[in-house]
C-alpha cells in the first residue's frame, strides 16, 4: 500500500501537467507574437519616419512616403503564401516545429534590416534588398499568428478558448509597447544621428526577444488536439483501407488546403471579411496616424509616447473582451466593436487634428484599446473554431493572412494615397473607407455561427457528424 502512495506523491497529477503545458503554450505563443509585432511596429514606424529619407531620397516627400509604405504592403502580399505553406506543414507534421521556424525567420530578417546599407551607400540595391527582406519576413509571419493562436487555444479548456487565443493577440500591443519605447528612447537623438544609426539599434535588439521566445518554444509540448486529430485520421485511414479492399472508393482530398477550400469556403470567406475592419484600424493607427499626427503639429517623440500608453492599455483590453466573449458569445462582442468603429472613426480623426496631447491620447485609446480590441480580442478563437483540427492551421492562416493583406497591409498605403488625392486637406475618404469595412465585418459577425464553448471537430468527417447531431 505504501509503494503506490509514494509513487503517486512523486508523480505530478495529470491536471498539474496539463496546467503547466497550457501555461507554457500561452507564454510561448505570446512571446512569439510579441516578436512579430515588435518587428512590425519597428518597420511600420521606420516606414513612416525613416525609410523615405534613407531608401527613397530621390523622390518627393509624399512619393517617398507612399513608396516606403509600399514596401510595407509588399511584405503582406507574401503572408498568404506563407500561411498556406506553413499551414500545410503545421496540419501535417505539428504546430511546434513550424512555430520555431517562423520565429527564427522573423527575428533574423529584422536583425538584417538593422544592418542594411542605405541608398546613399549602395544605390538602388538598398530599396531592392529592403523589399526582399520584407518579403521573406512576410512569408514567415504568414505562419506565425495562426500557429501561435492554435497552440494556445488547443491546450485550453472549451470555456476558456477565447481568453487563451487572445493571449496571442495581446502580444501585438505588447510588441508595440516595446517597439515604441525603444524608438522613443532613440528618437530623442538629433535627427542626423537618428537617421545615421539610431533607428538601426531597435532592429538589432530584436535578437534578444527571439532568443527568449526560442527557449520557451523548445519547451512546449505538441498541441493535444493535433495529436488527437492525427490519431483519428490514422484510424479513419485504416478503416478506409479495409473498405477499399472490398469496394472501389473515390479518394478523398488529403492536403489541408484542399480540405479547407472544398469543405469550408463560406467559413473561410467569413473569417477574411470579419478580419478586415480590426486589422485595418490597427495598421492605420500604427503607421499612417503617426505621420498624420506629426503633420498636425505633434512632435515625433510625444506621438510615440502617447501611442505607447494606448498600447499598454490595449494589452489589457484584448484579453478582457475575449474573456467576455467566453461568457456571452463571440458575436455580441465583435458586433459591438464594428458598430463602435463606424461611429467613432470621425471623432478619432478630429481628435488627432486638434494638436492637443490629451486629444491625441484619447484618439489612440478609442481606436485600439476600445474599437479594435472589441473585434480583435475574440477573433483568434472565432476564426479557429470554424475549422476542424486536421485543417485548422491552414484555414486560420489562409483566412487571417488574406484579411491582413487586404486590411492591414494596404491601410497605410491607401490612406496616404487618399490623403494625397484630396491635396492633403481631408481625411474624410479614409474615415468613410473604414466605415464601409466596419459594415462588412459587422454583417459577417451577425450572420456567422456562434461557436463559443461548442465542441470542436478533429477531422472534416467528425465535423459533419457533430453538425448533424446538433440539428436533431
Amino acid at each position: 500500500m505504501s509503494q503506490p502512495a509514494a509513487a503517486s506523491a512523486e508523480a505530478p497529477p495529470v491536471t498539474a501537467q496539463k496546467d503547466r503545458a497550457r501555461r507554457r503554450a500561452m507564454i510561448s505563443s505570446y512571446l512569439g507574437t510579441t516578436v512579430e509585432y515588435y518587428d512590425f511596429l519597428l518597420y511600420g514606424t521606420a516606414a513612416s519616419l525613416v525609410f523615405p529619407a534613407l531608401f527613397f531620397r530621390e523622390l518627393s516627400p509624399m512619393a517617398a512616403t507612399i513608396a516606403s509604405f509600399g514596401t510595407l504592403a509588399v511584405g503582406y502580399l507574401a503572408r498568404p503564401i506563407g500561411g498556406v505553406i506553413f499551414g500545410h506543414f503545421g496540419d501535417t507534421f505539428g504546430r511546434k516545429n513550424i512555430l520555431i521556424i517562423t520565429l527564427v525567420m522573423m527575428g533574423g530578417v529584422s536583425f538584417l534590416i538593422g544592418l542594411l546599407p542605405t541608398q546613399q551607400t549602395i544605390g538602388m540595391a538598398a530599396p531592392i534588398l529592403l523589399v526582399t527582406l520584407r518579403i521573406i519576413q512576410g512569408f514567415a509571419v504568414g505562419g506565425e499568428w495562426a500557429g501561435a493562436a492554435l497552440m494556445s487555444m488547443e491546450h485550453a479548456a472549451p470555456k476558456g478558448r477565447g481568453f487563451a487565443a487572445s493571449i496571442v493577440a495581446s502580444g501585438g500591443p505588447s510588441g508595440a509597447v516595446l517597439a515604441t519605447l525603444v524608438l522613443t528612447a532613440f528618437s530623442v537623438l538629433p535627427d542626423d544621428q537618428f537617421l545615421a544609426w539610431g533607428w538601426r539599434v531597435p532592429f538589432l535588439l530584436s535578437a534578444i526577444l527571439v532568443m527568449i521566445a526560442f527557449f520557451m518554444r523548445m519547451r512546449v509540448t505538441e498541441s493535444p488536439e493535433f495529436v488527437a486529430a492525427m490519431a483519428a485520421k490514422a484510424a479513419a485511414a485504416a478503416a478506409e483501407t479495409a473498405e477499399t479492399a472490398a469496394h472501389t472508393v473515390a479518394p478523398k482530398p488529403k492536403a489541408p488546403l484542399l480540405t479547407v477550400l472544398r469543405h469550408y469556403p463560406r467559413r473561410t470567406l467569413e473569417a477574411i471579411v470579419g478580419g478586415l475592419a480590426p486589422l485595418f484600424i490597427q495598421s492605420l493607427l500604427a503607421t499612417f496616424m503617426l505621420t498624420y499626427a506629426v503633420s498636425a503639429g505633434h512632435s515625433r517623440t510625444s506621438a510615440l509616447i502617447l501611442v505607447t500608453i494606448a498600447n499598454a492599455i490595449h494589452t489589457l483590453t484584448i484579453p478582457a473582451f475575449a474573456a467576455l466573449s467566453d461568457r456571452i458569445g463571440r458575436k455580441p462582442v465583435m458586433v459591438a466593436g464594428a458598430i463602435a468603429g463606424a461611429v467613432l472613426i470621425f471623432p478619432i480623426f478630429a481628435l488627432v487634428g486638434q494638436g492637443s496631447a490629451a486629444a491625441l491620447l484619447l484618439a489612440f485609446v478609442l481606436g485600439n484599446p476600445i474599437v479594435q480590441a472589441l473585434m480583435y480580442g475574440p477573433m483568434g478563437a472565432w476564426m479557429s473554431e470554424k475549422f476542424p483540427a486536421d485543417s485548422r492551421y491552414t484555414g486560420v492562416a489562409l483566412s487571417y493572412q488574406v484579411s491582413s493583406t487586404l486590411g492591414a497591409g494596404l491601410a497605410p498605403l491607401v490612406a496616404t494615397a487618399l490623403l494625397a488625392w484630396t491635396g492633403g486637406t481631408s481625411v474624410t475618404p479614409i474615415a468613410i473607407l473604414f466605415v464601409v469595412l466596419c459594415v462588412l465585418s459587422g454583417i459577417t459577425f451577425v450572420f456567422s455561427k456562434e461557436t463559443a464553448g461548442a465542441e470542436l471537430a478533429l477531422t472534416a468527417d467528425q465535423r459533419v457528424d457533430l453538425e448533424s447531431a446538433s440539428m436533431r
